[in-house]
Protein backbone atom coordinates (compact mmCIF):
# COMPACT_ATOMS: atom_id res chain seq x y z
CA UNK A 1 0.00 0.00 0.00
CA UNK A 2 1.28 3.48 -0.92
CA UNK A 3 1.02 6.77 0.97
CA UNK A 4 -1.62 7.91 -1.51
CA UNK A 5 -3.70 4.77 -0.94
CA UNK A 6 -3.45 5.15 2.84
CA UNK A 7 -4.75 8.73 2.67
CA UNK A 8 -7.58 7.65 0.37
CA UNK A 9 -8.69 4.77 2.60
CA UNK A 10 -8.72 6.77 5.84
CA UNK A 11 -10.87 9.38 4.11
CA UNK A 12 -13.29 6.86 2.59
CA UNK A 13 -13.70 4.89 5.83
CA UNK A 14 -13.81 7.99 8.06
CA UNK A 15 -10.89 6.82 10.22
CA UNK A 16 -10.33 9.28 13.07
CA UNK A 17 -7.06 8.15 14.63
CA UNK A 18 -3.94 6.29 13.55
CA UNK A 19 -1.77 4.42 16.01
CA UNK A 20 1.94 4.40 15.19
CA UNK A 21 3.75 1.30 16.44
CA UNK A 22 7.38 0.32 16.97
CA UNK A 23 9.26 -1.89 19.45
CA UNK A 24 12.00 -1.35 21.97
CA UNK A 25 15.03 -3.67 22.09
CA UNK A 26 13.22 -6.12 24.39
CA UNK A 27 10.33 -6.53 21.95
CA UNK A 28 7.70 -4.53 23.83
CA UNK A 29 5.26 -2.78 21.53
CA UNK A 30 5.30 1.01 21.81
CA UNK A 31 2.48 3.16 20.48
CA UNK A 32 1.23 6.70 20.17
CA UNK A 33 -1.78 8.02 18.27
CA UNK A 34 -2.14 10.85 15.80
CA UNK A 35 -5.22 12.43 14.26
CA UNK A 36 -5.94 12.31 10.56
CA UNK A 37 -4.90 15.95 10.26
CA UNK A 38 -1.34 14.94 11.08
CA UNK A 39 -1.26 11.80 8.91
CA UNK A 40 0.03 13.25 5.66
CA UNK A 41 2.90 15.02 7.41
CA UNK A 42 3.73 11.85 9.37
CA UNK A 43 3.90 9.80 6.17
CA UNK A 44 6.23 12.34 4.57
CA UNK A 45 8.51 13.29 7.46
CA UNK A 46 7.65 11.08 10.43
CA UNK A 47 6.69 12.08 13.97
CA UNK A 48 9.21 13.08 16.64
CA UNK A 49 9.34 11.43 20.07
CA UNK A 50 11.62 11.21 23.10
CA UNK A 51 13.83 8.17 22.58
CA UNK A 52 15.41 8.43 26.03
CA UNK A 53 12.14 7.20 27.54
CA UNK A 54 12.27 3.91 25.57
CA UNK A 55 14.25 0.93 26.92
CA UNK A 56 17.53 0.59 25.07
CA UNK A 57 17.04 3.66 22.88
CA UNK A 58 18.92 6.97 22.97
CA UNK A 59 20.65 8.49 25.97
CA UNK A 60 19.12 11.61 27.52
CA UNK A 61 21.60 13.86 25.66
CA UNK A 62 20.62 12.41 22.28
CA UNK A 63 16.95 11.75 22.89
CA UNK A 64 15.27 13.10 19.75
CA UNK A 65 13.96 10.30 17.52
CA UNK A 66 11.58 10.13 14.57
CA UNK A 67 8.97 7.42 13.99
CA UNK A 68 8.22 7.20 10.27
CA UNK A 69 5.18 5.08 9.35
CA UNK A 70 5.61 2.30 6.79
CA UNK A 71 2.48 2.61 4.59
CA UNK A 72 2.78 -1.03 3.49
CA UNK A 73 1.86 -2.05 7.07
CA UNK A 74 -1.37 -0.01 7.17
CA UNK A 75 -4.45 -1.82 8.48
CA UNK A 76 -7.69 -1.08 10.32
CA UNK A 77 -7.90 -2.11 13.96
CA UNK A 78 -10.76 -4.62 14.53
CA UNK A 79 -12.29 -2.66 17.43
CA UNK A 80 -13.58 0.89 17.41
CA UNK A 81 -12.61 3.56 19.91
CA UNK A 82 -15.66 5.55 21.03
CA UNK A 83 -17.43 4.45 17.81
CA UNK A 84 -14.51 5.69 15.70
CA UNK A 85 -12.39 3.52 13.41
CA UNK A 86 -8.72 3.35 14.33
CA UNK A 87 -5.93 2.46 11.92
CA UNK A 88 -2.42 1.25 12.75
CA UNK A 89 0.98 1.31 11.02
CA UNK A 90 4.40 0.06 12.01
CA UNK A 91 7.16 2.64 11.98
CA UNK A 92 10.83 2.70 11.20
CA UNK A 93 12.75 4.66 13.83
CA UNK A 94 15.05 7.33 12.39
CA UNK A 95 17.57 9.78 13.72
CA UNK A 96 16.66 13.48 13.29
CA UNK A 97 18.89 13.64 10.18
CA UNK A 98 16.76 10.94 8.51
CA UNK A 99 19.24 8.08 8.86
CA UNK A 100 18.00 4.74 10.25
CA UNK A 101 18.46 4.47 14.00
CA UNK A 102 20.92 1.62 14.52
CA UNK A 103 19.16 0.51 17.70
CA UNK A 104 15.78 -0.03 16.00
CA UNK A 105 15.01 -3.80 16.00
CA UNK A 106 13.04 -3.46 12.75
CA UNK A 107 16.08 -1.87 11.09
CA UNK A 108 18.32 -4.66 12.42
CA UNK A 109 16.13 -7.28 10.75
CA UNK A 110 16.00 -5.27 7.52
CA UNK A 111 19.81 -5.08 7.51
CA UNK A 112 20.14 -8.87 7.80
CA UNK A 113 17.46 -9.42 5.16
CA UNK A 114 19.43 -7.14 2.84
CA UNK A 115 22.45 -9.40 3.25
CA UNK A 116 20.34 -12.43 2.34
CA UNK A 117 19.01 -10.51 -0.68
CA UNK A 118 22.53 -9.73 -1.86
CA UNK A 119 23.23 -13.47 -1.70
CA UNK A 120 20.15 -14.05 -3.84
CA UNK A 121 17.73 -15.21 -1.14
CA UNK A 122 14.38 -14.24 0.34
CA UNK A 123 13.90 -15.39 3.94
CA UNK A 124 10.53 -16.87 4.89
CA UNK A 125 9.44 -17.83 8.40
CA UNK A 126 6.42 -19.43 10.03
CA UNK A 127 6.44 -19.25 13.86
CA UNK A 128 4.24 -21.40 16.09
CA UNK A 129 3.47 -19.23 19.10
CA UNK A 130 2.11 -20.99 22.18
CA UNK A 131 0.50 -19.21 25.11
CA UNK A 132 -1.61 -19.76 28.23
CA UNK A 133 -5.00 -18.48 29.32
CA UNK A 134 -5.42 -17.85 33.06
CA UNK A 135 -8.23 -16.77 35.36
CA UNK A 136 -7.88 -13.01 35.57
CA UNK A 137 -9.11 -12.32 39.09
CA UNK A 138 -6.89 -14.64 41.15
CA UNK A 139 -3.64 -12.67 41.05
CA UNK A 140 -1.67 -15.85 40.29
CA UNK A 141 -1.53 -18.20 37.28
CA UNK A 142 -4.64 -20.36 37.61
CA UNK A 143 -5.41 -22.40 34.43
CA UNK A 144 -8.68 -21.81 32.65
CA UNK A 145 -9.20 -25.42 31.51
CA UNK A 146 -7.92 -28.98 31.84
CA UNK A 147 -7.71 -29.78 28.15
CA UNK A 148 -4.85 -31.50 26.37
CA UNK A 149 -3.28 -31.61 22.91
CA UNK A 150 -5.85 -31.14 20.10
CA UNK A 151 -8.74 -31.56 22.56
CA UNK A 152 -12.22 -30.77 21.25
CA UNK A 153 -14.20 -31.44 24.41
CA UNK A 154 -15.83 -29.39 27.18
CA UNK A 155 -12.39 -29.47 28.82
CA UNK A 156 -11.26 -26.95 26.18
CA UNK A 157 -13.38 -24.02 27.32
CA UNK A 158 -11.18 -21.56 25.47
CA UNK A 159 -12.06 -22.72 21.95
CA UNK A 160 -14.31 -19.68 21.51
CA UNK A 161 -11.48 -17.38 22.60
CA UNK A 162 -9.28 -18.85 19.88
CA UNK A 163 -12.03 -18.36 17.30
CA UNK A 164 -12.49 -14.71 18.30
CA UNK A 165 -8.73 -14.21 18.11
CA UNK A 166 -8.46 -15.80 14.65
CA UNK A 167 -11.31 -13.63 13.34
CA UNK A 168 -9.67 -10.47 14.70
CA UNK A 169 -6.31 -11.43 13.20
CA UNK A 170 -7.87 -12.14 9.82
CA UNK A 171 -9.63 -8.75 9.94
CA UNK A 172 -6.20 -7.17 10.32
CA UNK A 173 -4.83 -9.07 7.34
CA UNK A 174 -2.87 -11.61 9.39
CA UNK A 175 -3.39 -15.02 7.80
CA UNK A 176 -3.88 -17.97 10.17
CA UNK A 177 -3.22 -21.58 9.20
CA UNK A 178 -4.83 -23.36 12.13
CA UNK A 179 -5.38 -23.18 15.88
CA UNK A 180 -5.70 -25.80 18.59
CA UNK A 181 -5.34 -26.64 22.26
CA UNK A 182 -1.75 -27.47 23.18
CA UNK A 183 -0.40 -30.23 25.45
CA UNK A 184 -0.54 -28.46 28.83
CA UNK A 185 -3.74 -27.43 30.64
CA UNK A 186 -4.94 -24.04 29.40
CA UNK A 187 -2.16 -23.88 26.79
CA UNK A 188 -3.03 -22.91 23.22
CA UNK A 189 -1.49 -22.33 19.82
CA UNK A 190 -2.50 -20.28 16.78
CA UNK A 191 -0.18 -20.77 13.81
CA UNK A 192 0.37 -18.01 11.27
CA UNK A 193 0.78 -18.68 7.56
CA UNK A 194 4.43 -18.33 6.53
CA UNK A 195 5.54 -14.99 5.10
CA UNK A 196 8.69 -13.01 4.48
CA UNK A 197 10.50 -12.40 7.76
CA UNK A 198 9.84 -8.65 8.08
CA UNK A 199 6.10 -9.04 7.51
CA UNK A 200 6.06 -11.97 9.91
CA UNK A 201 7.86 -10.03 12.64
CA UNK A 202 5.21 -7.30 12.30
CA UNK A 203 2.47 -9.95 12.34
CA UNK A 204 3.96 -11.54 15.45
CA UNK A 205 3.65 -8.25 17.30
CA UNK A 206 0.03 -7.94 16.14
CA UNK A 207 -0.61 -11.55 17.16
CA UNK A 208 0.61 -11.05 20.72
CA UNK A 209 -1.47 -7.89 21.11
CA UNK A 210 -4.66 -9.39 19.68
CA UNK A 211 -4.39 -12.55 21.82
CA UNK A 212 -4.15 -10.39 24.94
CA UNK A 213 -6.88 -7.95 23.83
CA UNK A 214 -9.38 -10.78 23.15
CA UNK A 215 -8.55 -12.37 26.49
CA UNK A 216 -9.12 -9.11 28.38
CA UNK A 217 -12.43 -8.56 26.61
CA UNK A 218 -13.49 -11.98 27.94
CA UNK A 219 -12.21 -11.27 31.47
CA UNK A 220 -9.30 -13.71 31.31
CA UNK A 221 -5.55 -13.18 31.02
CA UNK A 222 -3.30 -14.43 28.23
CA UNK A 223 0.40 -14.90 28.91
CA UNK A 224 3.35 -15.56 26.61
CA UNK A 225 5.60 -16.22 29.60
CA UNK A 226 7.81 -19.18 28.59
CA UNK A 227 7.28 -21.20 31.79
CA UNK A 228 4.45 -19.83 33.96
CA UNK A 229 3.73 -23.12 35.77
CA UNK A 230 6.04 -25.71 37.30
CA UNK A 231 5.65 -29.34 36.27
CA UNK A 232 4.04 -28.88 32.84
CA UNK A 233 5.22 -27.90 29.37
CA UNK A 234 6.29 -24.33 28.78
CA UNK A 235 5.41 -22.23 25.74
CA UNK A 236 7.66 -22.24 22.70
CA UNK A 237 7.85 -20.44 19.38
CA UNK A 238 9.05 -23.16 17.03
CA UNK A 239 10.21 -21.20 14.00
CA UNK A 240 9.94 -22.77 10.54
CA UNK A 241 12.29 -21.09 8.09
CA UNK A 242 13.36 -21.39 4.48
CA UNK A 243 15.29 -19.51 1.81
CA UNK A 244 13.87 -18.93 -1.67
CA UNK A 245 15.52 -17.92 -4.91
CA UNK A 246 12.65 -16.33 -6.76
CA UNK A 247 9.84 -18.90 -6.57
CA UNK A 248 12.21 -21.84 -6.04
CA UNK A 249 12.82 -23.22 -2.56
CA UNK A 250 16.60 -23.24 -2.15
CA UNK A 251 16.34 -25.86 0.62
CA UNK A 252 14.84 -28.60 -1.61
CA UNK A 253 16.74 -31.34 -3.44
CA UNK A 254 14.73 -34.26 -4.82
CA UNK A 255 17.79 -36.51 -5.07
CA UNK A 256 18.85 -36.18 -1.43
CA UNK A 257 17.52 -38.87 0.95
CA UNK A 258 16.22 -36.15 3.28
CA UNK A 259 15.27 -33.93 0.31
CA UNK A 260 17.66 -31.26 1.59
CA UNK A 261 19.93 -29.25 -0.70
CA UNK A 262 23.53 -28.45 0.16
CA UNK A 263 22.33 -24.90 0.87
CA UNK A 264 19.90 -26.27 3.46
CA UNK A 265 22.57 -28.47 5.05
CA UNK A 266 25.02 -25.59 5.36
CA UNK A 267 22.20 -23.43 6.80
CA UNK A 268 21.37 -26.07 9.42
CA UNK A 269 25.05 -26.45 10.27
CA UNK A 270 25.26 -22.68 10.78
CA UNK A 271 22.33 -22.75 13.16
CA UNK A 272 23.89 -25.59 15.13
CA UNK A 273 27.36 -24.04 15.30
CA UNK A 274 26.01 -20.73 16.59
CA UNK A 275 23.05 -22.07 18.60
CA UNK A 276 24.62 -21.27 21.97
CA UNK A 277 25.50 -17.73 20.88
CA UNK A 278 22.03 -16.80 19.59
CA UNK A 279 20.10 -18.32 22.52
CA UNK A 280 20.25 -15.10 24.55
CA UNK A 281 18.26 -13.44 21.76
CA UNK A 282 15.81 -16.27 21.02
CA UNK A 283 15.33 -16.94 24.76
CA UNK A 284 15.96 -13.59 26.40
CA UNK A 285 14.39 -13.83 29.86
CA UNK A 286 15.41 -15.46 33.16
CA UNK A 287 12.22 -17.48 32.91
CA UNK A 288 13.10 -18.72 29.41
CA UNK A 289 15.59 -21.19 30.89
CA UNK A 290 12.97 -22.77 33.16
CA UNK A 291 11.44 -24.07 29.90
CA UNK A 292 14.73 -25.32 28.41
CA UNK A 293 15.03 -28.34 30.70
CA UNK A 294 14.73 -32.07 29.92
CA UNK A 295 11.35 -33.76 30.11
CA UNK A 296 8.98 -31.13 28.74
CA UNK A 297 9.42 -31.40 24.94
CA UNK A 298 11.64 -28.31 24.86
CA UNK A 299 15.08 -28.71 23.24
CA UNK A 300 18.12 -28.84 25.45
CA UNK A 301 20.71 -30.50 23.24
CA UNK A 302 22.12 -29.24 19.95
CA UNK A 303 21.21 -31.88 17.37
CA UNK A 304 19.01 -32.29 14.32
CA UNK A 305 16.72 -34.95 12.87
CA UNK A 306 13.84 -35.42 10.48
CA UNK A 307 11.17 -36.79 12.80
CA UNK A 308 12.58 -36.56 16.31
CA UNK A 309 10.98 -33.78 18.34
CA UNK A 310 13.60 -33.95 21.09
CA UNK A 311 16.15 -32.29 18.79
CA UNK A 312 16.87 -28.58 18.54
CA UNK A 313 16.31 -28.68 14.77
CA UNK A 314 13.63 -30.79 13.10
CA UNK A 315 13.08 -31.25 9.37
CA UNK A 316 9.37 -31.79 8.66
CA UNK A 317 8.82 -34.82 6.41
CA UNK A 318 8.68 -34.05 2.68
CA UNK A 319 5.36 -34.62 0.91
CA UNK A 320 5.46 -35.25 -2.88
CA UNK A 321 4.50 -32.14 -4.81
CA UNK A 322 5.15 -29.89 -1.79
CA UNK A 323 8.68 -28.78 -2.62
CA UNK A 324 7.95 -25.22 -1.53
CA UNK A 325 7.16 -26.51 1.98
CA UNK A 326 10.69 -27.85 2.57
CA UNK A 327 11.89 -26.04 5.67
CA UNK A 328 13.93 -26.09 8.85
CA UNK A 329 12.15 -25.98 12.22
CA UNK A 330 14.25 -24.35 14.94
CA UNK A 331 12.61 -25.32 18.24
CA UNK A 332 14.30 -23.39 21.05
CA UNK A 333 12.84 -19.84 20.68
CA UNK A 334 10.02 -18.82 22.98
CA UNK A 335 7.10 -16.47 22.27
CA UNK A 336 8.36 -13.76 24.64
CA UNK A 337 11.39 -12.94 22.49
CA UNK A 338 11.79 -9.88 20.26
CA UNK A 339 10.81 -11.42 16.88
CA UNK A 340 12.78 -8.88 14.84
CA UNK A 341 16.01 -9.74 16.64
CA UNK A 342 15.28 -13.48 16.87
CA UNK A 343 14.64 -13.79 13.13
CA UNK A 344 17.76 -11.68 12.46
CA UNK A 345 20.18 -13.85 14.48
CA UNK A 346 18.76 -17.14 13.20
CA UNK A 347 19.16 -15.88 9.63
CA UNK A 348 22.69 -14.62 10.36
CA UNK A 349 23.72 -18.02 11.74
CA UNK A 350 22.27 -19.86 8.76
CA UNK A 351 23.81 -17.52 6.20
CA UNK A 352 27.23 -17.88 7.78
CA UNK A 353 26.87 -21.64 7.45
CA UNK A 354 26.18 -21.15 3.74
CA UNK A 355 28.99 -18.64 3.23
CA UNK A 356 31.60 -20.76 4.99
CA UNK A 357 30.15 -24.10 3.79
CA UNK A 358 29.89 -25.57 7.28
CA UNK A 359 29.65 -29.39 7.10
CA UNK A 360 26.51 -30.95 8.60
CA UNK A 361 26.98 -33.89 10.94
CA UNK A 362 24.67 -36.91 10.87
CA UNK A 363 21.13 -36.56 12.23
CA UNK A 364 20.23 -37.98 15.65
CA UNK A 365 17.06 -40.04 15.30
CA UNK A 366 17.16 -41.40 18.85
CA UNK A 367 15.64 -39.63 21.83
CA UNK A 368 18.53 -37.44 22.98
CA UNK A 369 17.04 -37.08 26.48
CA UNK A 370 17.50 -40.79 27.29
CA UNK A 371 21.15 -40.85 26.17
CA UNK A 372 23.80 -40.90 28.86
CA UNK A 373 26.30 -38.07 29.13
CA UNK A 374 29.11 -40.21 27.73
CA UNK A 375 27.03 -41.22 24.73
CA UNK A 376 26.16 -37.59 24.00
CA UNK A 377 29.85 -36.68 24.19
CA UNK A 378 30.68 -39.49 21.78
CA UNK A 379 28.10 -38.12 19.35
CA UNK A 380 29.47 -34.57 19.90
CA UNK A 381 26.07 -33.36 21.13
CA UNK A 382 26.43 -30.13 23.08
CA UNK A 383 23.87 -28.35 25.27
CA UNK A 384 22.19 -24.97 25.07
CA UNK A 385 22.97 -22.51 27.91
CA UNK A 386 21.42 -23.63 31.19
CA UNK A 387 20.48 -20.18 32.50
CA UNK A 388 20.46 -16.52 31.54
CA UNK A 389 23.92 -15.87 32.96
CA UNK A 390 25.54 -18.61 30.88
CA UNK A 391 23.72 -17.28 27.82
CA UNK A 392 24.98 -13.74 28.51
CA UNK A 393 28.59 -14.89 28.91
CA UNK A 394 28.37 -16.86 25.67
CA UNK A 395 26.70 -14.16 23.59
CA UNK A 396 28.93 -11.30 24.68
CA UNK A 397 31.84 -13.19 23.08
CA UNK A 398 29.94 -13.78 19.82
CA UNK A 399 31.22 -11.97 16.76
CA UNK A 400 28.26 -13.27 14.75
CA UNK A 401 25.61 -11.83 17.08
CA UNK A 402 27.46 -8.53 17.40
CA UNK A 403 27.56 -8.15 13.62
CA UNK A 404 23.94 -9.25 13.22
CA UNK A 405 22.62 -6.78 15.80
CA UNK A 406 25.14 -3.99 15.25
CA UNK A 407 27.35 -2.57 17.99
CA UNK A 408 24.79 -0.08 19.29
CA UNK A 409 21.99 -2.56 19.95
CA UNK A 410 24.30 -5.45 20.86
CA UNK A 411 25.92 -3.71 23.82
CA UNK A 412 22.65 -2.20 25.05
CA UNK A 413 20.99 -5.62 24.89
CA UNK A 414 23.82 -7.26 26.83
CA UNK A 415 23.72 -4.48 29.43
CA UNK A 416 19.95 -4.89 29.86
CA UNK A 417 20.27 -8.67 30.30
CA UNK A 418 23.04 -8.25 32.88
CA UNK A 419 20.77 -5.94 34.87
CA UNK A 420 17.96 -8.50 34.70
CA UNK A 421 20.25 -11.27 35.92
CA UNK A 422 21.54 -9.18 38.82
CA UNK A 423 17.98 -8.39 39.94
CA UNK A 424 17.04 -12.06 39.73
CA UNK A 425 20.21 -13.26 41.48
CA UNK A 426 19.55 -11.03 44.48
CA UNK A 427 15.89 -12.01 44.84
CA UNK A 428 14.79 -14.45 47.57
CA UNK A 429 12.39 -16.89 45.88
CA UNK A 430 9.39 -18.86 47.16
CA UNK A 431 11.38 -22.04 46.56
CA UNK A 432 14.09 -20.97 49.01
CA UNK A 433 11.55 -20.05 51.65
CA UNK A 434 9.67 -23.34 51.22
CA UNK A 435 12.86 -25.43 51.35
CA UNK A 436 14.97 -23.65 53.96
CA UNK A 437 13.06 -21.19 56.14
CA UNK A 438 11.75 -23.75 58.63
CA UNK A 439 14.98 -25.75 58.94
CA UNK A 440 17.82 -23.25 58.82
Amino acid sequence: MTKKEVLRIVKEKHVKFVRLWFTDILGFLKSFAITIRELEGALEEGMGFDGSSIAGFARIDESDMVAKPDPSTFRIFPWKSNDHLVAVMFCDVLEPNGNPYQGDPRWVLKKNLEKAFRMGYTFYVGPELEFFYFQKSTGKPEPLDSGGYFDLTPLDVASDLRKQTVMALEEMGVQVEYCHHEAAPSQHEIDLKYKDALSMADNTMIYRLIVKEVALKNNVYASFMPKPLFGINGSGMHTHQSLFKGKRNAFFDLKDKNHLSQIAKHYIAGLMKHAKEITLVTNQWVNSYKRLVPGYEAPVYISWAQKNRSDLIRIPVYKPGKEVATRVEYRSPDPACNPYLAFAVMLAAGLEGIEKKYPLRDPVERNVYVMGEEERKKCRIESLPEDLWEAIKTTEQSELVRKALGDDLFYKFIENKRMEWERFRARVTDYELEQYFSIL
